[in-house]
């Protein structure tokens, strides 16, 4: 009785595990890939776009310089938010922001020669194969739903985790039958076993990580306090155009607190008129808080512990955890595709000896 309903309860899970291959794939296998390429985004933007990064020299002149070399090639309606600046010579990095008709905030980015404030090149949207390939992973390129839709993709294919675990459990219980290559007859199937457990724990890591990710106002309940990012009124709210305190003047009153050279500027808000001056430190850039009403600047506070948010965002895009762990992403990324279309086949080839059944019943 205990063996029928053990094998009564496999034959389940197989049935959720293959239906969430099948209809999951189209869906799995581009969010896979684009997820394991933007382990290595910085170097692929740099192979596909070497413009942007080329050390061209150091930026000698006063922040309003770029400010204002900047400003002059954005369209009316569009509002410069920051610049950022790099010590070993690449172009200074301008970004704007302007609202679209339909509400959605369009986000311009221009890189500005640093010796003469020349234009480099101008990218609006998510143009170029980086930018593209984010908005794939994040989003399937669906507005609205995007999001959602591969928060529920990174649900299933936990689900899928936790019944592949099941189904590569040997039935006798013998768990070094299932280290075992020759365990099915076809190559196909052998190479879905295999590949399937050791990346079994990477790839529920980052399809847990996932949806937290695509879905934080549901996960936010278990944060001691709220994520960065959290307060979606700040999502939406605009540059001022005309700061009251100068940009140059905003730099030299946070200078004392430099920690290192220069590194960004993020311009104040209507819903916080505060420059944002960081610089470059040894542990991340310091951050230095200029009132842009009385150009008062304020120390940087001490690093505040990381949020949970932050947390399962590193471990899921590997950001500062080391070239192992980016390893075991892009491949916990590559494998879920090899693992979609070895699925299909062995559906494949299971499906083909019961249709031609099917076909002798008719027959007969």
């Amino acid at each position: 009785m205990a063996k029928t309903t053990k094998t009564r309860l496999r034959a389940t899970w197989l049935s959720v595990h293959k239906w969430i291959g099948l209809l999951l794939a189209v869906l799995i296998i581009p969010v896979s890939l684009t997820g394991s390429a933007l382990v290595w985004s910085d170097s692929l933007d740099a192979l596909f776009e070497p413009q942007r990064h080329e050390a061209v020299g150091p930026a000698l002149h006063p922040t309003s310089f770029y400010a204002r070399a900047a400003a002059r090639e954005l369209p009316s309606g569009e509002r410069l938010s920051g610049l950022r600046f790099d010590a070993g010579g690449a172009p200074v990095v301008a970004t704007a922001l302007q609202s679209a008709s339909d509400g959605r905030r369009g986000r311009t980015t221009l890189w500005i020669d640093p010796r003469d404030g020349r234009l480099i090149e101008r990218s609006s949207g998510n143009r170029g194969l980086v930018q593209v390939m984010h908005v794939v992973h994040g989003s399937l390129m669906v507005p609205g739903w995007g999001r959602p839709i591969v928060g529920g993709v990174g649900v299933f294919m936990l689900i899928s985790c936790l019944t592949g675990l099941w189904l590569w459990w040997p039935l006798n219980g013998n768990v070094r039958t299932g280290f075992r290559w020759k365990r099915r007859k076809t190559f196909n199937a052998n190479l879905h076993y295999m590949t399937g457990f050791w990346v079994l724990v990477p790839l529920a890591m980052l399809s847990f990580t996932g949806a937290w990710i695509s879905f934080p106002g549901l996960f936010s309940q278990f944060e001691t306090r709220p994520p960065a990012g959290a307060n979606l009124p700040a999502a939406r709210a605009i540059p001022l155009e005309q700061p009251l305190t100068p940009i140059d003047a905003a730099v030299a009153s946070a200078r004392p607190f430099a920690a290192g050279p220069l590194a960004s500027i993020a311009w104040p808000t209507d819903q916080k008129a505060v420059w944002r001056i960081s610089f470059a430190a040894h542990a991340g850039n310091a951050d230095v808080f200029v009132d842009d009403a009385t150009g008062h600047a304020s120390p940087p506070a001490p690093p505040a512990p990381a949020t949970l948010a932050r947390t399962m965002r590193r471990w899921h895009d590997g950001t500062g955890m080391g070239l192992g762990w980016q390893i075991m992403i892009f491949l916990g990324g590559i494998i879920p595709a090899l693992l979609s279309i070895t699925g299909l086949v062995i559906w494949w080839r299971a499906r083909a000896p019961r249709q031609r059944a099917r076909d002798a019943r008719r027959l007969a």
